[in-house]
């Protein structure tokens, strides 16, 4: 039988290109409204959009790490480090301004507290990001595809 059902034809595939480091993948699209407003742009990739009037949408199937540094990943952490992670990629793709980490930090501490995560523990929180989140907004911190075999 040439081929079956699920499109298989038989033939190896030559090489599987993937990503590493994720540990979560969104199972429906999410949206946040928020205070990031690139002017004139309109940040869009196929898994986030970010438009003029701050709209930030994290499409179904998009994969993030969670909260980064030495945290325990939990519910009151887990909205937020999705949103964060977005628009890191967003800054590190170039499709929105270095200028504002800042802003998507002060987001985090936001949602986190909004999720029921104490103040003082998102404010550590916070102050992680703001000293040792820098590299993590850079294009070099973009993970790269790798090739397997």
């Amino acid at each position: 039988m040439q081929g079956d059902h699920w499109g298989y034809s038989g033939r190896a595939l030559d090489a599987l290109k993937y990503r590493a480091g994720y540990r979560y993948q969104l199972a429906e699209t999410e949206r946040y409204q928020s205070d990031i407003m690139p002017l004139g742009m309109l940040a869009d990739t196929d898994w986030l959009s970010l438009d003029g009037e701050g709209l930030l949408t994290v499409r179904a199937g998009y994969a993030w790490d969670g909260a980064s540094g030495p945290v325990i990943h939990s519910a009151d952490n887990m909205r937020a480090s999705l949103i964060h992670d977005a628009y890191y990629q967003l800054i590190r793709l170039g499709l929105v301004h270095y200028a504002y980490r800042a802003a998507a930090d002060r987001v985090y501490r936001r949602v986190c507290i909004e999720d029921g995560m104490s103040l003082d523990r998102a404010e550590s929180h916070y102050v992680a990001l703001r000293v040792f989140g820098a590299m993590a907004a850079t294009a070099e911190a973009e993970p790269i595809v790798l090739v397997a075999p």
